[in-house]
């Protein structure tokens, strides 16, 4: 099985960009942008549910469906605080090598250290 490089994010971040100030009438993107935060977080919401939904079916094909829409939708509410794929697959690469109870550790003392307790 061949696997799309991150470029693929990469691009789909640049179009999502590009067709942020368009016409809501003829882009969805766009409408996504001028309905404001609440309305992409909304639609990340619903994609995540879902995924669950999919999940919980076994439904194999939908299941990569639900999760592709769910990768366009953050990567719209990526792009409306300015960041993009790289910065999340930077934050991957730095969690690489660390077991899951480790990094929840670290994560939570760095959450501990930044509110003082």
């Amino acid at each position: 099985m061949t696997s799309p490089s991150n470029d693929s994010l990469a691009r789909l971040a640049a179009v999502i960009e590009s067709r942020r100030g368009g016409d809501p009438d003829r882009s969805y993107v766009a409408r996504l942008f001028s309905k404001g935060l609440d309305a992409i977080l909304k639609k990340v919401g619903e994609e995540a549910t879902e995924v669950v939904m999919a999940a919980k079916d076994g439904d194999r094909p939908r299941i990569v469906g639900e999760v592709a829409d769910l990768w366009f939708h953050t990567l719209v509410a990526l792009a409306a605080f300015e960041l993009e794929p790289a910065d999340v697959l930077a934050e991957l690469e730095r969690r690489e090598g660390l077991s899951g109870l480790e990094e929840f550790a670290a994560r939570k003392a760095r959450q501990r250290e930044g509110d003082g307790t």
